[in-house]
């Protein structure tokens, strides 16, 4: 998962870019870049890697001039945390430049790969996102957007491209429709973004979601748009509602807030905590979804952990040694409210247990007298092909352990999960149309046959 951002038409492309990559800050930290392109046709790139606040210098940012600019903010699922695998790509071609930035994880990317080096291609990096940078070189059709809808002719997986052809910005979204993608105006401008908050930080009106399958180009001409494979079933991620986008977005056409709040008062009614004195999340991503339980069961809710907002979301961290040290200085408990008090844990999701195990621990050292832990989606059990960075089942402690063993792993007193149609019952415009193959192990397209060499040399988001 990566956040992805761009600015067609606007004398401050970059700066704008800029404030929305730090809108997307929450979907990759690893690294940001931004590639600007001024009025002469001239691509100049900026990448770095940590946070958006660290990339950037001043006398960096004076450089990137143009009315034309994306940016990218990674979490890799596939391709080593590395500053050559650091987005957007800029390439320089034989009639001009490629720069791309992508946001999601092609399933084929290691045969398709294969097929490029066999044919003389060389890669700079590990990422699958540069495959299509080869491909887009070699397309042989006219206008900017045919040629990467033929570059994308064998595709599979998931992606939202943001693609800048010399001087024309090309935007595609898979098929399947797996990751967000929205278009906003701003003034004469074009704006598009993962998620629509980062349309709210540069006062861009929201237009419509760029469409599963569908293609958009920008240039001087104006806006025009082109559908790909027609009839293909939507897939869309259920875990960017259950936990990654923010609560002030809308994603997939509905309020992501609203979305957990239905996750958490579902919740309530499937597995009520008769007795407990208070209601509190695990911030920030289960507010929303605390806020419903408390609401649908009546026990009052309480800001009894309190979140450092300088250390960054522990799932998203590559490595399981940076997830551990990070736990323990992101969260503290307010003893007043937990010490002999018997507690509701509502969390977004339990993935390796980690945080979990050790926010239990926290809280029992507070005081609580009873832990009840409660969980706003259903057990991840299997690996996301599509995005998340699950790919090894052994990873997953709800696919390694039965439910009484959660309970004492864990070191709570009940466990309780969202059903499976609970959870896809709180969805905008219900239950069909998701993906929900971490949850369920249904996959809606074929595995890729190689998934760890995907891992290792596939890409980024």
């Amino acid at each position: 998962m990566c956040g992805i951002f761009g600015v067609y038409g606007h004398r401050d492309a970059a700066a704008l870019t800029q404030l929305g990559l730090y809108s997307l800050q929450h979907r990759g930290q690893e690294s940001a870049g931004i590639v600007a392109v001024d009025e002469g046709g001239r691509a100049r790139v900026s990448r770095a890697m940590g946070l958006v606040s660290e990339g950037f210098e001043e006398a960096e940012m004076m450089e990137l001039k143009g009315p034309i600019a994306i940016g990218h903010t990674r979490y890799s699922t596939a391709g080593a945390s590395a500053i050559e695998n650091a987005q957007p790509i800029l390439a320089r071609v034989r009639h001009g430049h490629i720069a791309l930035a992508h946001n999601g994880n092609l399933t084929n990317a290691v045969e398709l790969r294969r097929a490029l080096e066999d044919g003389g291609a060389i890669f700079s990096s590990t990422m699958d996102s540069e495959v299509i940078v080869h491909r887009i070189a070699r397309a042989q059709a006219k206008s900017p957007e045919a040629r990467v809808a033929e570059a994308l002719e064998g595709v599979e997986g998931a992606y939202c491209l943001m693609v800048v052809l010399d001087e024309t910005v090309v935007v595609a979204r898979d098929p399947h429709g797996w990751r967000p993608l929205v278009v906003g105006k701003l003034g004469d401008g074009f704006v598009f973004a993962s998620e629509t908050c980062a349309l709210d930080i540069v006062g861009a009106t929201l237009e419509r979601e760029i469409l599963p399958g569908e293609i958009v180009a920008i240039d001087e001409h104006g806006l025009r748009s082109i559908k790909g494979t027609e009839g293909a079933p939507v897939h869309r991620c259920v875990f960017e509602h259950v936990y990654f986008a923010r609560p002030d977005s809308k994603v997939f056409g509905g309020s992501v807030d609203h979305s957990r709040r239905a996750l958490g008062r579902q919740l309530a009614k499937e597995c009520p905590s008769p007795g407990a004195d208070i209601v509190f999340a695990v911030p920030d991503s289960s507010n929303s979804a605390a806020l419903g339980y408390a609401a649908q069961s009546g026990i009052p809710y309480e800001l009894a952990l309190i979140r450092n907002h300088y250390i960054g979301r522990t799932f998203i961290q590559p490595t399981q040694a940076g997830r551990d040290a990070k736990v323990k200085v992101k969260y503290n408990p307010v003893r007043e409210l937990l010490e002999g008090k018997s507690v509701v844990m509502v969390d977004d999701s339990i993935v390796r247990g980690t945080t979990t195990r050790g926010l239990v621990s926290l809280v029992r050292a507070a005081g609580a007298r009873e832990v009840h832990m409660r969980v706003s989606s259903a057990p991840i059990i299997s690996s996301c092909y599509y995005g998340i960075d699950t790919p090894r089942r052994e990873e997953l402690i709800a696919a390694q352990m039965t439910h009484d063993e959660l309970v004492r792993h864990l070191g709570v007193d009940s466990l309780g999960y969202l059903s499976l149609d609970g959870m896809l019952a709180a969805m905008p415009e219900g239950p069909d149309g998701y993906c929900h193959a971490c949850f369920s192990g249904r996959y809606p397209t074929a595995i890729p046959l190689e998934p760890e060499l995907l891992r290792a040399g596939g890409g980024p988001r």
